[in-house]
């Protein structure tokens, strides 16, 4: 194996409102992909990886 992708970060910026409407409650749900995601998907494109993801505090 080797290492073709190593990156560190935020790859999905994720945003909810909660919007009222009428006696309703909305949620909205807004998923925004970072460049570093981009960078992953071009070097895994085509390849049989392994993804292991650890969350980092």
């Amino acid at each position: 194996m080797k290492v073709i992708f190593d990156g560190e970060g935020i790859f999905v910026e994720y945003e909810e409102k909660t919007v009222k409407v009428g006696n309703d409650k909305l949620i909205h749900k807004k998923e925004s992909y970072t460049r570093l995601w981009w960078k992953l998907k071009e070097a895994v494109k085509g390849k049989k990886v392994r993804i292991v993801v650890y969350e980092i505090e």
